[in-house]
């Protein structure tokens, strides 16, 4: 019988230059001031670190094409090391991983054009070997932060990378910045990927309709992808009805998946039982536009979180004021932890799988069970039995993306592989132009990205002209602009005759990542506006 037990932060900074590299015989300056708002600020996050680094790569953004690839080191080739890894290489970068293992190593290089190193990446000697004396971005993603902390100094202080990424797993660091600045640690953005998804999460409980719910420019723009199910108005119906139903929400179909092939719609696509649609509106408009295509589902009151793990304390912590929340975790110990420092939310010592457990505990009457264990066939059984045996909705933590779209079907609702829905807070990093957020979407296929419009007509081919002027690869949507007036911005959704003005925050929506360099490349400002 189950026993019951009891009822990133970012660092920014400025400096006229922060590093240089002998490029082509002469010194080469990366100007770095730098701005956004951390992944794991008060726990809380949109989806990714909402940063921008202006001139991390002054070549980069001066709105050109390096001369040269950029030198990524990696370190680690765990989940969200291989993951990077697969999102950078095919972007002409020059990457190497370190790992401590030489059969990842193996797998990663049998799949992908990339250099290995066998080692700790904490070492100065392996670093150089990995070619930090020339590499322009760190990205230290290891299972250790000790690791990623000590090769973070050591890049600074023997090599001077320019810019240096931490993946920091422990809630301390969030207490002390200080201990990351240039004097200490010389972390300049410090990533958190079980906070990540743990706000993902969030906000798929707060939208239970939502195969996935992210955020832009602060919260005031949501983009959610919703299965279009028989019954719902639009189902049927050519996209531009849902104007004629709501005519006082201004909303956007970005894009339609049919079959896991995407399709960029116009006013006339009708949509289909089982369409992937993403929309997109402001936020408090969002379930509205969510309603046409489903019927809404009442709000989540009652969960249960299916392991007690990092990702599993940090969301019982975030719901259990506003939820009732029940937790299991087959380890006594860890049960005893959660029991003790989780002081709303019941916690029991049981198996996910167990369904007398389930069973007394009304899992008939749960809104939403969520499997989070490090046991990925755990997790997709343990919901595939919670859904039978009658819980509302249900979501499986998966790492192995193959497995991702396999079960995510009528039975399983919601499949999320962690390191997918991290890896925008890194890739924002390697973007060129202004880039303040980027979201990888459909387990990697596609992304959103927000992006800060700079200059003129004259330098600009996006400023100044009306969006159905722009010559955009076919494939690429603009969804939104968020546009400052004074002291408050404005949510414009993106029609033909909207006209991107200077400073704009322009929403992209890429319906596959070999797109995404062309978008690049389209807002990149000429030199003349330098």
């Amino acid at each position: 019988m189950p026993q019951k037990l009891s009822t990133l932060n970012e660092k920014g900074k400025e400096s006229p230059s922060c590093g240089s590299r002998e490029r082509g015989g002469g010194p080469a300056k990366y100007p770095c001031s730098l701005k956004g708002g951390g992944s794991t600020v008060n726990g809380h996050a949109a989806g990714g670190l909402e940063l921008s680094i202006w001139g991390w790569l002054h070549d980069r953004r001066l709105g050109v094409p390096p001369l040269v690839p950029v030198k990524i080191i990696i370190l680690g080739a765990g989940q969200v090391g291989s993951s990077v890894a697969e999102s950078l290489v095919p972007e002409a970068n020059d990457i190497t991983v370190v790992d401590t293992e030489a059969l990842r190593l193996r797998l990663l290089q049998d799949r992908l054009d990339l250099r290995t190193v066998l080692g700790n990446g904490a070492l100065p000697s392996v670093l150089q070997q990995a070619g930090a004396d020339d590499c322009d971005l760190l990205i230290a993603v290891t299972a250790s932060d000790q690791t990623n902390l000590c090769a973070c100094r050591t890049a600074e202080a023997l090599f001077g990378i320019p810019t240096k990424i931490a993946r920091l797993r422990s809630p301390d660091y969030e207490q002390y910045p200080g201990l990351l600045d240039d004097k200490n640690f010389a972390v300049d953005y410090s990533i958190c990927p079980e906070q990540i998804v743990t706000d993902h999460i969030v906000k798929l409980i707060e939208l239970p309709e939502a195969l996935q719910a992210i955020q832009f420019a602060d919260g005031l723009v949501s983009l959610v992808a919703v299965r279009a199910v028989a019954g719902a108005y639009l189902v049927g119906h050519p996209v531009s009805h849902l104007r004629q139903r709501l005519p006082k929400v201004d909303a956007r179909v970005a894009a339609i998946y049919r079959r896991d092939r995407p399709i960029v719609p116009d006013g006339n696509t009708v949509i289909e039982i089982g369409d992937e649609v993403f929309c997109l509106a402001a936020t408090a408009k969002i379930r509205e536009v969510v309603r046409e295509l489903r019927r809404l589902d009442r709000p989540c009151r009652r969960l249960i979180i299916a392991g007690g793990g990092n990702i599993g304390f940090r969301l019982a912590s975030a719901t259990q004021n506003d939820y009732a929340v029940k937790v299991i975790d087959s380890d006594e110990r860890r049960a005893r932890f959660l029991g003790a420092n989780l002081s709303r939310a019941l916690v029991f010592q049981g198996e996910v799988t167990d369904e007398t457990l389930l069973t007394a505990e009304d899992i008939e009457d749960m809104d939403f069970f969520i499997a989070l264990t490090n046991e990925e066939e755990n997790n997709i059984l343990g919901a595939l039995l919670a859904k039978s045996l009658g819980a509302r909705r249900v979501l499986a933590l998966i790492n192995r993306r193959a497995y991702v779209d396999l079960v995510q079907s009528d039975r399983i609702d919601i499949a999320i592989a962690p390191a997918q829905i991290s890896i925008g807070s890194l890739l924002a990093h390697v973007r060129r132009g202004d880039v303040v957020s980027v979201h990888s979407l459909r387990r990697g296929a596609a992304e959103a990205l927000e992006l800060i419009v700079h200059g003129d007509r004259s330098t600009s081919r996006a400023v100044g002209r009306r969006i159905d002027e722009l010559d955009l690869p076919r494939g690429v949507t603009i969804g939104a602009i968020v546009r400052a007036e004074g002291d408050r911005r404005q949510v414009i959704i993106a029609h033909g005759d909207t006209v991107i003005e200077p400073e704009d925050h322009v929403i992209v929506f890429v319906v596959t990542k070999d797109l995404v360099r062309k978008v690049e490349k389209f807002f990149q400002v000429g030199l003349a506006f330098f």
